[in-house]
């Protein structure tokens, strides 16, 4: 819900939610070097960046909270606290390939079609620029560099957008049946949006 990458999902700490605030503060990445993981800044300055949670998502962050607290609970003394946000049985950061696998489980058992724990990043993205988000605004929320960056990755779904802009502003300027007709016909989803893009780094969507 936040088309965050993997790494920076699996760097998550308690303390980067404010939930009161209502928001995320998207600091650091886990990544595997030299054979081990760790804990590293994320990349850029754009990378660095907080981000709105919406109100549903707060009460799934919480909900997750108070089953993390019983799994502390559980394991007792050999709770290694990082104060992540996903962790562990016994607190520890996720190796990110055990969660690929796991997230491979859960896929299959659901009997939807292949698709990579990334795919959701790009459908994330994909589907902003459906809705008519700004490319500018789509850009700070997936931690861009540039805007030629989230322009280039996404020119595939912008000529629907566009097409949906143009019914809408027909219907709103001539107000008559068919112009609503065709912007309503607009908000069906095409087969480009209905692919959500190719490769969705791998981050988990939230």
């Amino acid at each position: 819900m936040l088309g965050l990458w993997r790494g920076e999902i699996l760097g998550l700490r308690w303390a980067d939610i404010d939930f009161d605030a209502g928001a995320l503060h998207v600091r650091r990445t886990l990544q595997r070097a030299n054979g081990k993981l760790m804990f590293t800044p994320a990349k850029t300055v754009r990378s660095h960046r907080t981000l709105p949670l919406s109100g549903s998502l707060v009460e799934i962050l919480k909900e997750h909270r108070r089953s993390q607290e019983g799994a502390m609970a559980t394991a007792g003394p050999d709770w290694i606290d990082h104060d992540l946000v996903f962790a562990s049985a016994i607190g520890t950061p996720l190796d990110p390939r055990n969660v690929n696998r796991r997230f491979t489980a859960i896929r299959t058992a659901a009997g939807l079609p292949w698709v990579r724990p990334h795919d959701l990043r790009h459908a994330f993205a994909t589907l902003l620029v459906a809705e008519g988000v700004p490319m500018r605004v789509i850009m700070e929320l997936l931690g861009h560099s540039t805007i030629n960056l989230t322009m280039n990755t996404y020119a595939h779904v912008l000529p629907e957008a566009q097409e949906d802009a143009v019914a809408r502003l027909d219907g709103l300027v001539m107000g008559d049946d068919q112009s609503k007709e065709a912007a309503e016909a607009t908000d069906e989803p095409g087969e480009g949006e209905a692919d959500g893009g190719d490769g969705l780094g791998t981050p988990l969507g939230t």
